[in-house]
Formats: C-alpha cells, sequence, structure tokens
C-alpha cells in the first residue's frame, strides 16, 4: 500500500476543510491545526 505524501495530505486536509467535511468546530480546528503543522513543517524543509 501506498502512503500518502505530505502534500498530498495537506491537500486532503485543505479539501476536508473548505468543504466542510468534519463533524464540528473542535474536529475543524484539529484539522486547520494539522494543515497549519505541517505547513511548517513542509516550509522549513524538515
Amino acid at each position: 500500500m501506498n502512503e500518502p505524501s505530505a502534500n498530498e495530505v495537506l491537500t486532503l486536509l485543505e479539501n476536508k476543510i473548505n468543504t466542510g467535511q468534519y463533524n464540528d468546530s473542535v474536529h475543524k480546528i484539529k484539522l486547520m491545526t494539522a494543515r497549519d503543522v505541517l505547513k511548517e513543517i513542509l516550509a522549513s524543509g524538515a
């Protein structure tokens, strides 16, 4: 099984946030936090 790349996960998170695919506001905040952390990791070149 192929694992998704970091960019694919980032795209998936953005899609879920933008299309309302979350259970409640707490879940949305968790998705947004994960997205932001992933963006920071990618920007730092780690």
